[in-house]
């Protein structure tokens, strides 16, 4: 299991993909779990995939006029929407076929203005960012001490110290896996304790005073009490100044708040298969983005790189057994209103639905893939990715897909995630520094190349992948 999708279902959002290997009902007859000969014509069109991906810097040029067109997208904003509206209207001069948006509600939640100053003992100003689906503070702020942890045992044991402070978790990146609970949960776990605010130190290994965001969550039986995240220097600096015997006090305004759900809508566009076109593969990325930086590295470029695989597939007139479906997902950041919505809205067809393919770790340069999905899965697509080894991106291991097909996993939909070189993804991930230039257009197209290697290739199959949710992740 990836990262993102490791944290998120490992911290029980309703989203996790259970365990076992009990096939779905209806699915179609599968590989076998024998040695798998992908056709020399599947062969040869993948090759010529991945040619025309590296010929030019076409998804570059497009992801820049997305992100630079239309900036942050947050689910709810005007931003999103008319990014929406733009690829609405791409995609159909593209020529690609079923172009249609896919109604859903998703949450509506506004940072509006914020602030942290460190009081005493001396006034600085602190670099923050409030955390996504927060509450606000009252309008002049809550000024309170800080008391500073390093781990949730640790604040079990100074709980007696923490009424009415702001409790700021100091946590080393350890994993994101790992490190992102104290985002998640550090609301909860400081109002538990009497807390009137919970700080958290970014997650992230590195930092330039770039503080990071992200959602937090709430539950039923504790306050809600502000959440935002400092940098990693700022969050040093207060434990250090605790460690010298001072109280460090600080002044947190956020008037964050959360309307009323608002509409919006996945987009989806096919290329009909020849022979099976009832049957589908779905290649994706998700379009919304936090409402800072651009939302290139997340998740701009694994939008294109899949919207640009099933283009050049179109443009190259080739055409597997199965149909190819691009799915360009909203509010995948908070709230994966757009993954729900598709596996309820199709519910009655994911048993035709071959794999779910997402790319949501960064365009980096791409390693290959994670599966998800049954062992007898397997085989068949280890044999399509041996032919992305020309470009050193046919590694396929056990375990794997991304929070958006993450519905559809747990329905028995094989899923996959891209697997890249992820050594920078934390550096800037939820910043204002996720933007266009940390991305670099030959590994972007090393992207496209893999993705619609692998969608091609498994869409072109004799037989379908067999269903049924993973028995393990990693």
């Amino acid at each position: 299991m990836n990262r993102r999708l490791q944290a998120i279902f490992g911290l029980g959002l309703g989203l996790g993909l259970g365990l076992g290997t009990a096939g779905r009902a209806g699915a179609q007859e599968p590989a076998g779990a024998g040695a798998v000969v992908v056709p020399a014509s599947t062969r040869a069109a993948v090759d010529r995939l991945i040619d025309a991906a590296l010929a030019d810097s076409s998804a570059y040029r497009r992801l820049g006029e997305l992100v630079d067109g239309f900036g942050s997208r947050l689910s709810g904003s005007e931003s999103l929407e008319r990014a929406i509206d733009w690829t609405l209207a791409q995609m159909k001069a593209d020529g690609l076929e079923n172009v249609h948006a896919e109604p859903v509600m998703v949450p509506h939640w506004v940072r509006g203005a914020e602030s942290a100053e460190l009081v005493r003992p001396r006034a600085a100003k602190l670099h923050m960012l409030g955390l996504g689906m927060s509450v606000g503070t009252p309008p002049e702020g809550i000024t309170a001490p800080v008391l500073v942890v390093s781990s949730k045992e640790e604040l079990d044991r100074r709980a007696g110290e923490a009424k009415g402070k702001i409790v700021l978790f100091d946590a080393p990146f350890v994993s994101y896996g790992q490190t992102v609970q104290f985002r998640s949960m550090g609301a909860i776990w400081a109002a538990q304790v009497g807390a009137v605010a919970s700080l958290i130190r970014s997650v992230t290994p590195v930092s330039i005073q770039s503080p990071h965001t992200g959602s937090l969550r709430y539950d039923t039986t504790t306050a809600r009490v502000p959440g935002a995240a400092l940098t990693l220097e700022d969050a040093l600096m207060l434990h250090r100044m605790q460690d010298r015997g001072q109280t460090p006090v600080v002044r947190l305004v956020m008037s964050a708040r959360t309307l009323a759900p608002s509409p919006s809508r996945n987009v989806v566009a096919e290329l009909r298969g020849t022979e099976k076109p009832d049957e589908v593969v779905v290649v994706s990325g998700h379009l919304d983005s936090w409402d800072v930086g651009q939302g290139a590295m997340d998740d701009g470029g694994g939008v294109v790189a899949a919207w640009e695989a099933v283009r050049l597939m179109k443009k190259l007139g080739l055409r597997p057994k199965r149909t190819v479906r691009v799915v360009a997902w909203v509010n995948e950041e908070n709230g994966v209103m757009g993954g729900r919505g598709y596996a309820q809205a199709h519910a009655a067809e994911l048993s035709k639905h071959v794999l779910a393919i997402e790319s949501d770790e960064g365009t980096f340069k791409p390693r290959g893939f994670g599966y998800g999905g049954p062992d007898a899965g397997l085989p068949a697509v280890k044999a399509v990715g041996a032919l992305l080894a020309r470009i050193d991106a046919g590694e396929v291991h056990a375990g794997g897909g991304e929070t958006d097909i993450g519905p559809m996993m747990r329905a028995g939909v094989p899923g996959m995630g891209l697997d890249v070189d992820g050594t920078k993804y934390f550096w800037y991930h939820h910043t204002e520094a996720d933007t266009l230039d940390k991305l670099d257009p030959h590994e972007l197209a090393l992207c496209v190349a893999a993705m619609a290697g692998m969608a091609y290739g498994v869409a072109d199959l004799p037989q379908a992948l067999p269903q049924g949710v993973a028995a393990a992740g990693r």
